[in-house]
């Protein structure tokens, strides 16, 4: 018997193997550009605070809002796009100066930014670790 012999215990380790590599593969592949569309990420800033006109957003991704400090007009449209999971709210922190309400997973909604120059402070009222600045100016 000088062949090899293949029992159980061989097969085994060559499927763990072939299952620890492919979960490799698709981490990697995952946490590449995002996939497709426009989605907005904590590491990636969803906005162009110069720009105006539209081009105000805040991205929700991992429970984290991106970019965390924006800065734009008096009376400015921001969009907010949840790119998560579960429901989030962008809610200025004083003052009830703005309150998206509830957005749901995957929606977008939009609120108005104060008319009066200033830092606003806001979170998330369901995940209160959630905290951003929006800067009026």
């Amino acid at each position: 018997m000088a062949g090899t012999v293949r029992g159980p215990r061989t097969r085994s380790r060559g499927v763990l193997g072939a299952v620890c590599l492919l979960v490799a593969l698709t981490a990697c592949s995952s946490s590449g550009n995002g996939g497709s569309g426009s989605t907005a990420s904590a590491s990636a800033p969803a906005s162009s605070s110069a720009a105006g006109g539209g081009a105000d957003r805040i991205g929700i991704k991992n429970f984290a809002f991106g970019p965390a400090a924006l800065t734009v007009k008096p009376g400015a449209v921001v969009t907010v796009t949840n790119n998560d999971s579960t429901t989030h709210t962008v809610t200025a922190t004083a003052a009830k100066a703005f309150d998206t309400g509830d957005i749901a997973p995957g929606a977008t909604k939009t609120f108005t930014a104060p008319a009066k120059a200033g830092s606003y402070p806001y979170m998330c009222t369901i995940h209160p670790f959630m905290a951003g600045t929006l800067t009026v100016g």
